[in-house]
C-alpha cells in the first residue's frame, strides 16, 4: 500500500490545469457499450477509477485503446453479459453499466457495486426504475440477473435526485421504444456532459442539468468523438489547497459556473478569489476564517464531495464552524484522523462541529475513502511536523498524480509505494 510522506509550512504558488472529471468520464465510458460504434474521448483522467472501467470493456469484448488522456474504444465487438465481479466490487460506478447493457444486450449479470464506505448507498432508485421500463431484475446470492424483452420509455418519478439513478435511466433509455421522462432528476455538470455526448451520438436527450430529463429513444448510434469536462472537484481541492496553506494559485481548464457552491464558502473562509473566463485565481488568507454553516446538498447545492476538504480547512479556522453532512450518512470518518493531527472536532451523527486550532500538528494518518485521503493530504501541507498519509489508493481513484501536483506548486510531499 502506498504512502504520502509531507512536511507541513510550505505556502503553494504556481499555476495548475485541471484535469477531466472522473464522475464525468466514468458513466461515458459506460454509455460507449450502448450504440456497437466507436468513440474516441478525450481530457481522459489517470486515474485508477478509469482503469477499472477499461478492464470492465475489455471484460466484455469491447476493443479498448489509450495514448496519453486519449481513449478510443470500439464497442462492436462486445460478446459477454458477466460484468466481472471483482471489478464491480472496486468501484461504485460500475452500477451504471445496467442501463447500458440492457439497452444493447437486453441482457446483463452484475453484483453488488463496492467503493468507498461512506454508508449505504441503495441501488432501489435504479432497480425501481429499471424494472418500471420492462427490465425483469432478481437477485440471487450478491448477483443482480437483469433481463429485457425490449425496454420501454415511461414516467419515472425518482424519490431523490440520484446521480447514479438518473444516468442508469438516461443510458437505459436511449434506445427503449418511446419517450422516457425523468422528473426530479439529479442536476449535475457531469449528466449534462453524458447528455452532450449521447447526443453528438445521435441520442435524443433533452433537459439535463434541469430536474426533469426526456429522452426519446432511438435505433441506432453513429461513431462520436467527445472531450470530458474539468473535475470541478479536483480544482476544489486545489482551491482549499491554496486557502488553507495561505498560497496563491491559479488554476486553468474550469468551468466557474460548476464551482459557485465552492467559491462561496472559500470567500466566506477569507480567501480571495478573482475569474478570468476559464481560469481562476485563489489567493489564501494570513488566518482563515470559522464558517457558521455548510450543508452539503445535491447540485447546485455545496458538493458533499468537497466536505472532507472544507473540514480540514475549518481545522484551523478562527472560531467555530459547523458541517451538517445530508447526502451520505458516514462521510466523516476524517474527522478522527483529523483528531489525531490536533483538530478540535465533535461529532454527532450527520452532524460535526469544529472549533479551530491554532496548528495542527504531522501524525501518522489513515485514508478511509477518496475525499477523506485528499483532506488529510491537504491537512498535512500546514501541519507542524511530519505527517504520514496511508492508504492512498484511495486518493489515487480520483486525483491523477496528485502528489506531482503538489510538489509543482512548491508542496514538500513524497510518495512511498
Amino acid at each position: 500500500m502506498g504512502k504520502y510522506i509531507i512536511n507541513g509550512g510550505n505556502k503553494l504558488m504556481g499555476e495548475v490545469s485541471v484535469s477531466g472529471a472522473k464522475n464525468s468520464v466514468l458513466p461515458i465510458l459506460a454509455a460507449t457499450v450502448i450504440g456497437e460504434n466507436k468513440s474516441t474521448i478525450f481530457n481522459i483522467p489517470n486515474l485508477r477509477d478509469v482503469e477499472i472501467m477499461e478492464s470492465i470493456l475489455l471484460s466484455l469484448g469491447c476493443t479498448v485503446k489509450r495514448t496519453g488522456n486519449i481513449m478510443e474504444i470500439d464497442s462492436k465487438p462486445l460478446n459477454q453479459i458477466v460484468v466481472p465481479e471483482e471489478l464491480v466490487r472496486e468501484m461504485r460506478s460500475s452500477i451504471i453499466l445496467m442501463g447500458a447493457m440492457l439497452s444493447r444486450t437486453g441482457e446483463v449479470v452484475i453484483t453488488y457495486p463496492g467503493g468507498c464506505e461512506i454508508g449505504p448507498r441503495p441501488i432501489d432508485l435504479h432497480l425501481k426504475a429499471l424494472r418500471s421500463m420492462g427490465a425483469i431484475i432478481e437477485e440471487s446470492h450478491g448477483q443482480l440477473y437483469c433481463k429485457t424483452e425490449g425496454l420501454k420509455g415511461c414516467d419515472i418519478q425518482l424519490d431523490y435526485p440520484s446521480v447514479g439513478a438518473t444516468e442508469n435511466i438516461i443510458l437505459a433509455a436511449v434506445k427503449a421504444k418511446g419517450t422516457t421522462v425523468i422528473r426530479n432528476a439529479a442536476r449535475e455538470p457531469e449528466i449534462i456532459d453524458l447528455q452532450n455526448y449521447l447526443n453528438k451520438s445521435g441520442a435524443k436527450v433533452s433537459g439535463a442539468g434541469t430536474s426533469v430529463i426526456t429522452i426519446e429513444g432511438v435505433k441506432e448510434l453513429k461513431d462520436v468523438t467527445h472531450t470530458i469536462i474539468p473535475d470541478r472537484i479536483v480544482a476544489g481541492t486545489l482551491m482549499v489547497a491554496s486557502t488553507i496553506t495561505g498560497g496563491d494559485i491559479i488554476l486553468n481548464n474550469i468551468i466557474v459556473e460548476h464551482l459557485l457552491g465552492t467559491i462561496a464558502k472559500l470567500k466566506e473562509a477569507g480567501a480571495l478569489i478573482y475569474t478570468n473566463g476559464n481560469s481562476l485565481k485563489v489567493a489564501g488568507p494570513r488566518k482563515v476564517n470559522s464558517i457558521e454553516m455548510i450543508q452539503t446538498l445535491p447540485y447546485p447545492g455545496f458538493p458533499t464531495d468537497m466536505q472532507a476538504q472544507m473540514m480540514a480547512l475549518l481545522s484551523i479556522a478562527n472560531g467555530t464552524s459547523i458541517i451538517c453532512e445530508t447526502v451520505f450518512e458516514n462521510r466523516f470518518k476524517h474527522g478522527e484522523e483529523l483528531i489525531r493531527m490536533g483538530a478540535n472536532i465533535k461529532i454527532f451523527g450527520r452532524v460535526a462541529v469544529i472549533n479551530g486550532v491554532k496548528e495542527l500538528t504531522g501524525a501518522k494518518v489513515t485514508a478511509k475513502d477518496l475525499r477523506g485521503g485528499a483532506a488529510l493530504t491537504l491537512a498535512g501541507l500546514v501541519a507542524k511536523g511530519t505527517t504520514e498519509v496511508q492508504n492512498i489508493y484511495h486518493i489515487e481513484r480520483g486525483y491523477e498524480d496528485f502528489h506531482i501536483t503538489l510538489q509543482n506548486l512548491g508542496a514538500d510531499i513524497v510518495k512511498i509505494d
